[in-house]
């Protein structure tokens, strides 16, 4: 019998492999996927991984025996053919597919959560923290009501310009109030200005060794029953490999110890992307 040991590592090289192939032909291969969805995707001649392979039995009776699914690129482009994503970001996503550092942007399959979250959520002003080139600020501004406020955060000017190009594009930029600077920075200043316990709905996707402030910070402007979510929890399966043991890998993991004793919120770690944790403020 396979030792749950062996289970957990053959799942964590499954998760880690996977998510290099993702890495590589991600950008290059949703475009294709979803303007045909046909049996030939690129991700499927790409993986030889049967769909009986996508499951992993855990050898554990506290677990029950589960099959845990493994999202293998077959089964990724699967997924991402069940994504209704607007022509809009459509159209941004395979901008920033040529930009250095595509691979920061979140998949639509994430983008279609965070749209669900504020949709359910009745959300009127958001935070974001990290937005690249807008992917997923401008999918949670398309959702907000005509009188939302969606406040951006991001240090960086030029993937900002394209942000604001397609916020034009969108007719949402009456509804994106942009921070361009540190984000700990902006946020500090919206508490300072009045704002604790106004917003909604916010989202992280920013330095991760800056994780904990920004939650701290997010924690005062967050309004009790609001949410957080915070993106890259999982890390590339690093953070459950105890001989990776870099800067942003510890941080990452110390941040999810902390967050999960953390009494202030009710957690949902969701395997979604790279790992997206869901807090709801109490």
């Amino acid at each position: 019998m396979v030792s749950s040991l062996v289970v957990n590592r053959f799942a964590f090289f499954v998760f880690r492999e996977t998510k290099k192939t993702v890495s590589k032909l991600h950008y290059s291969s949703l475009s294709a996927s979803f303007r045909g969805c046909k049996s030939n995707y690129r991700f499927a001649r790409n993986c030889s991984v049967s769909s009986a392979d996508a499951f992993i039995v855990a050898d554990d009776d506290k677990y029950g025996n589960k099959q845990i699914i493994s999202v293998t690129p077959r089964l990724y482009d699967y997924m991402l053919c069940n994504v209704r994503e607007p022509e809009i970001l459509r159209q941004l996503r395979e901008e920033t597919a040529g930009m250095r550092g595509c691979q920061m942007q979140v998949s639509p399959d994430q983008a279609q959560l965070l749209t669900m979250l504020v949709q359910i959520l009745g959300a009127k002003r958001c935070i974001e923290v990290g937005v690249y080139t807008g992917y997923s600020s401008l999918a949670i501004a398309l959702v907000l009501p005509e009188s939302g406020c969606l406040v951006a955060c991001e240090r960086d000017g030029r993937s900002l310009e394209v942000a604001k190009k397609y916020y034009n594009q969108a007719g949402v930029s009456h509804k994106v109030n942009i921070k361009h600077g540190l984000a700990a920075d902006s946020l500090k200043s919206l508490i300072l200005n009045g704002e604790s316990s106004s917003y909604d709905f916010a989202f992280v996707d920013a330095e991760k060794k800056m994780y904990q402030e920004y939650f701290e910070l997010l924690l005062q402007l967050v309004r009790v029953g609001g949410v957080i979510v915070i993106d890259n929890v999982l890390w590339h399966g690093k953070v459950a490999d105890p001989m990776v043991n870099d800067a942003k890998t510890v941080s990452i993991r110390n941040f999810n110890k902390n967050l999960m004793e953390d009494k202030r919120v009710n957690i949902s770690m969701v395997p979604i992307g790279d790992g997206m944790t869901v807090c709801r403020k109490l």
